[in-house]
């Protein structure tokens, strides 16, 4: 059965963590990107189809070809970041699934509909993405997510050449209060949701 988790770790998971603009100029090591990943992927997708493809942006050359896909208010906050990650997801999951599900012939479920393929893997990779914003902030950092970026050149400049697209963007290092707008407001539980 699992715990609760303290009151600590959900205010750096939940209760005080924001969305950052501004970042310390402060390197996220290569390792760390890694534990990140080894955290994300071992949160559930369905049938375990893993769709989501990551590229971190995280040279000087990166940086550069990201910054020709982003709208004008994006610009700044991210070549700022000492990472984003640029998350996508793989329209040809499904050829994973022997190695990833194999104890169902699950490739079969997906093989010429495209309807069933793209929501499976739009949906999945969205929240793998959002997994790796909660895998982020319980390593000690601090995120950016957003859109506002030209889709088509993203993935004509980052996944060339492959059936992945992408999805959203997120700055990812150590969040500084520069440019941290206050809090904005949220429903409570009464005005969108009910126990049935």
């Amino acid at each position: 059965m699992s715990k609760a988790l303290n009151e600590d770790t959900l205010k750096t998971l939940f209760l005080d963590a924001r969305t950052h603009n501004g970042w310390a100029d402060t390197p996220v090591e290569d390792s760390i990107l890694h534990d990140m990943w080894n955290l994300v992927r071992m949160a559930p997708t369905s049938a375990n189809c893993a769709p989501a493809r990551i590229v971190f942006a995280k040279s000087a050359a990166a940086k550069e070809k990201l910054k020709s896909c982003l709208m004008e208010g994006n610009v700044n906050k991210t070549m700022a970041a000492p990472v984003t990650a640029i998350i996508g997801h793989d329209m040809e999951f499904y050829e994973k699934l022997p190695q990833l599900f194999p104890h169902a012939d699950a490739r079969s479920w997906f093989v010429g509909n495209d309807e069933l393929i793209e929501t499976t893997a739009f949906r999945n990779g969205t929240l793998q993405g959002a997994y790796l914003m909660m895998a982020a902030r319980s390593l000690g950092l601090d995120c950016g997510p957003m859109s506002g970026f030209d889709n088509t050149k993203v993935d004509e400049l980052f996944f060339g050449g492959t059936k992945v697209k992408s999805n959203f963007l997120c700055n990812i290092g150590y969040g500084t209060d520069d440019d941290l707008f206050p809090r904005s407001p949220r429903f409570e539980f009464d005005e969108v949701c009910r126990i049935a």
